[in-house]
């Protein structure tokens, strides 16, 4: 996927390219991530699309939920997706710096005298 260390750095165009395919990776990620959380809400608790939708997008955005959890299994859920959500952010991260660290360590370690 990426340009070994003897290969010439990508262009300009291919590295905004590359960030592009990253940036909509880690986007596909949040919406099925919020998608599953809206409908664990939605199941097991009966909230309304909105309130689901807002409880899982706080909870993807650190906040924490705005309506507690009234069930058991509603408990279990709200707490098995906080922590897929901390996992989220991680990968999201990482998924998104990833290419531009790969760029300055590529950058640093390559020389046009290993192109010859």
């Amino acid at each position: 996927m990426y340009e070994a260390r003897h290969h010439r750095p990508l262009t300009v165009r291919g590295f905004l390219r590359r960030m592009l395919s990253h940036s909509l990776a880690a986007l596909g990620l949040l919406i099925v991530s919020l998608g599953a959380g809206v409908a664990g809400y939605m199941y097991y608790e009966h909230l309304s699309a909105v309130d689901a939708f807002l409880n899982a997008a706080m909870l993807l955005g650190g906040m924490g939920p705005v309506n507690p959890p009234a069930s058991a299994a509603g408990k279990v859920f709200a707490g098995c997706y906080a922590l897929y959500a901390g996992l989220v952010f991680i990968v999201t991260a990482a998924i998104m710096l990833t290419p531009v660290l790969h760029r300055i360590l590529h950058r640093f370690h390559w020389s046009s005298d290993d192109n010859a």
